[in-house]
């Protein structure tokens, strides 16, 4: 008799647990749909939204860090997915790069590739974050590691089009 409590019991605890996991796998965010360049392009193309993107290198340690911190926040998460086409660029990329009549390739002198050099204006640090509108037109490129509460506001600042009329100092306000 014990022994079939005892796998009652069990069975009950495993049934508890499952249901919990299920529940807070419907309840967590998805992880950031990361792109290419020219995926967030097309995309954009099709159904127009603002473009951030995330200008990394391998060697960053900084980069890692917000990719196992900042880029797995559901508050970032979220906004992110549902604001903008998320992109992964390495800025070290030895890919061409293809953008509407231009032809972005790896530079030595640069030790990157053209497109890192003209979306960060050729401060090349890491990592670096660029906004650009549904226009494609560059709205902010950004440096430095950022943390949930440093990035959601910069996120929303343009995710709202509140630049357009005010300034971040006074957004923050």
């Amino acid at each position: 008799m014990k022994k079939y409590i005892t796998i009652i019991s069990l069975s009950l605890t495993f049934s508890l647990c499952n249901v919990a996991h299920a529940q807070n796998e419907k309840t967590a965010p998805p992880p950031i749909e990361w792109m290419s360049f020219e995926q967030a392009v097309f995309r954009s193309d099709m159904q127009p939204k603002k473009i951030f993107i995330d200008v990394y290198t391998d060697w960053c340690g900084w980069c890692k860090k917000m990719d196992a911190g900042t880029f797995k926040d559901s508050l970032i998460t979220s906004y992110l997915g549902d604001n903008y086409y998320a992109v992964k660029l390495n800025a070290e990329t030895k890919d061409t790069i293809r953008f509407r009549d231009k032809v972005f390739v790896f530079k030595p002198e640069f030790k990157a590739n053209e497109l890192a050099v003209s979306l960060l204006n050729g401060k090349m640090g890491y990592p670096s974050f660029v906004i650009m509108d549904d226009k494609y037109t560059l709205l902010q490129p950004l440096s430095g590691y950022q943390t949930t509460e440093e990035l959601l506001p910069l996120l929303k600042f343009y995710g709202t089009d509140a630049y357009k009329t005010m300034k971040f100092e006074e957004y923050g306000k």
